[in-house]
């Protein structure tokens, strides 16, 4: 089996190819991003390819390692606020590449199996019920709306073209080494000692947090079944809900002390107010979630303080 990873040196993608790694899958990676000998030996990866996914970095790529069996898309945009800062570099980021991906499979590798890590923010502004993977799609974010996009992608290329995917609708991804969102600012502000921690929104907004360790795991597992149909959906959510006001409160208490948490009750836009998976199917592939959000937070704070020593 020859494994590819797309946005390898990217949050998720450093995880998942430790994890492929150390199960003896030899892994290669394209995206952006220097890696010298030392780091690509750390991660595990046979081959790194500093570039743009198209025909010409992805053939460069099969001439080093032979074509992929399995390839997992995680190139594209991350940020629901960069997306609507600047949607058109959201699209090309995640649309355009992927469509170059899926036509370069088409032509090169079209028995391989595609896992596309999509969204949760394809569901839109949610609910408070749980959320299958047959619920309704209504972004209300470019970002949401782009990966949406590339499922699109994946089901055309499917019926024309019998191109087999997995496509992965991840929820709440945190752990050591995010540097941006709700949990580094929070420790940011905490580190620089901060009295009352101020946020938007009301805190009891629900979301579906999983530690990325947990998730690489889950990736890897869904990689390694294959499926009765051309495209599969699943939700790579634990079914745990969790508000925004208790995540505050487990940051500041394995912080140390004890700081007020207010809320302006303004909600950004973009952002729903509660996304919490149903977690069905995935219970179907035997797949267990191993880290309590209580302990993923505990380590993320002890990893933050240990950077800022």
């Amino acid at each position: 089996m020859t494994i590819w990873i797309t946005g390898a040196n990217g949050f998720i993608g450093r995880y998942l190819t430790r994890e492929l790694a150390q199960r003896g899958s030899p892994v290669h990676g394209l995206g952006h991003g220097a890696l010298d000998e030392a780091e690509r030996r750390r991660l595990g990866m046979g081959h790194w390819l500093n570039g743009e996914v198209d025909s010409t970095n992805l053939g460069a790529l099969a001439v080093h390692t032979g074509l992929p069996t399995v390839l997992f898309h995680l190139a594209g945009g991350s940020s629901v606020g960069a997306s609507i800062a600047q949607p058109y570099e959201d699209f090309s980021r995640t649309v355009a590449t992927s469509a170059r991906l899926l036509e370069w499979l088409r032509t090169s590798a079209p028995e391989c199996h595609l896992v596309v890590v999509s969204s949760a923010a394809v569901y839109g502004a949610g609910n408070a019920e749980r959320m299958s993977e047959s619920a309704p799609t209504n972004p209300v974010s470019p970002y949401g709306q782009h990966k949406l996009m590339i499922e699109q992608l994946c089901r055309s290329h499917a019926a024309t073209f019998g191109l087999q995917s997995t496509i992965v609708r991840l929820f709440s991804v945190y752990g050591a080494n995010l540097r941006k969102q709700l949990l580094w600012d929070l420790c940011t502000r905490l580190s620089e000692g901060a009295r009352v921690l101020k946020l938007g929104g009301t805190g009891q907004e629900q979301r579906d947090w999983t530690d990325v360790r947990d998730v690489a795991r889950l990736l890897a597992c869904i990689g390694d079944n294959q499926q009765d149909q051309l495209v599969g959906v699943i939700n790579g959510g634990s079914g745990v809900a969790t508000s925004v006001a208790d995540i505050a409160r487990s940051i500041v208490s394995s912080w140390g002390g004890e700081i007020p948490i207010e809320f302006s009750g303004v909600t950004r836009p973009g952002d729903p107010f509660s996304l919490v998976a149903d977690p069905g199917m995935l219970n179907a592939l035997s797949f267990e979630w191993q880290i309590a959000v209580r302990c993923g937070i505990a380590d993320y704070v002890a990893w933050f303080k240990e950077q800022h020593r």
